[in-house]
């Protein structure tokens, strides 16, 4: 008898004692997979400022030199945190709110005004290793959304938040919060009265078939900032924020804060962070299918992409482009547009800038 209440006590102390080992504390971030792996000295970064009709001849001197100037100071940033050590993680999201911060880019400062003349933004985060990700949409008071984002993946069980709940959770994150009137800037309240105007015209027209039509209309649809990265230890990260369209209504949400879309990474095949007509790139699950053609088609990134960006899109209607970068270093920057504001650092420290179409191959390896 005494040895059955011995054993029946054993039991009941180990089954205690799992189920607190099991249970995570409400509010903790979730714990990352063990790795093995061992530290090397191979990383990459690249970064994205948008796609869309970009033409040396529409461009001043001074304004590209602006535009450079800020791509360099983002990527330098991120690759900096990449090069002592950092993760991926922290070097996406340091490096997204240096454009954030810049009025040039459709996210954050520069956000695109909303029909209503709002500015409604959303972003996302994903980390490669673990697959676990954030992202919140339409969000008017934040003043680096793609922090939120990260709050969002580590300190809640959810994966999106939009609106007024997620500018609550911000709030109880202690995330950085802004008047709406910061993301005031003169030019892009302008594009929106310009959209608007074009848009009536287009209404106006007598005849459907040959209606009023300005590529500035087609380019208010594009815009977003973005940053893949891939770290020390063998893990890629991706990251997207963006101002959404201009003049959108019904608090119209792009690809960039859906995961699979807009933004996606995973250890085992690329990071992707995309821009352009955000509706395709939903439809076409553009970032996703990326990694898919490389897992399961065993493709090159560079021949995923490609397919994807050259192919795929163009098929459904779609413009735009996507940065990415796999497990070994190999780095895409694939677009259909006439542009996309763009940058790459390898480990050595290399810098490479872009915004017009150079060539028909935008593609290249470390």
């Amino acid at each position: 008898m005494k040895k059955l209440l011995l054993l029946f006590t054993l039991l009941f102390i180990f089954s205690c004692n799992q189920s607190t080992v099991d249970k995570k504390p409400i509010g903790e971030p979730d714990q990352k997979p063990t790795s093995d792996k061992v530290e090397s000295d191979n990383f990459g970064i690249v970064i994205h400022g948008g796609a869309g009709t970009i033409l040396k001849e529409n461009m001043t001197d001074s304004l590209e030199a602006e535009y450079k100037k800020v791509l360099t100071e983002a990527i330098e940033t991120g690759h900096s945190i990449l090069a002592n050590g950092g993760t991926a993680l922290e070097a996406v999201q340091k490096t997204i709110n240096i454009m954030e911060n810049s009025p040039l880019f459709n996210a954050g400062k520069g956000a695109v005004f909303t029909n209503a003349e709002t500015n409604d933004m959303d972003a996302a985060i994903m980390d490669g290793e673990s697959l676990n990700a954030g992202a919140i949409s339409g969000v008017t008071t934040i003043k680096n959304p793609i922090n939120l984002a990260y709050e969002v993946m580590e300190f809640s069980p959810h994966v999106m938040l939009s609106g007024k709940g997620a500018e609550e959770f911000a709030k109880e994150r202690q995330i950085e919060i802004v008047d709406p009137s910061y993301f005031y800037t003169e030019n892009r309240f302008q594009s929106l009265k310009k959209v608007q105007e074009l848009e009536k015209k287009e209404a106006d027209s007598i005849n459907n078939a040959t209606a009023f039509y300005d590529p500035f209309i087609k380019n208010s649809k594009f815009g977003t900032v973005g940053c893949v990265a891939l770290d020390k230890n063998g893990n890629l990260a991706a990251g997207t924020s963006t101002g959404g369209m201009t003049n959108k209504k019904y608090n119209r949400i792009g690809d960039a804060p859906i995961i699979g879309a807009g933004t996606y990474a995973n250890n085992k095949t690329c990071a992707v962070s995309a821009t352009g007509w955000g509706e395709f790139f939903i439809r076409g699950v553009v970032a996703y299918d990326i990694s898919a053609l490389m897992e399961y088609k065993e493709m090159s990134l560079e021949e995923a992409a490609r397919e994807v960006i050259q192919k795929k899109l163009p098929e459904l209607g779609g413009d735009g482009g996507i940065i990415a970068i796999d497990h070994d270093g190999n780095i895409a920057m694939e677009f259909n547009t006439t542009g996309m504001y763009r940058a790459t650092m390898n480990k050595k420290g290399e810098l490479t800038l872009g915004i017009y179409k150079e060539n028909e191959n935008n593609t290249s390896q470390e």
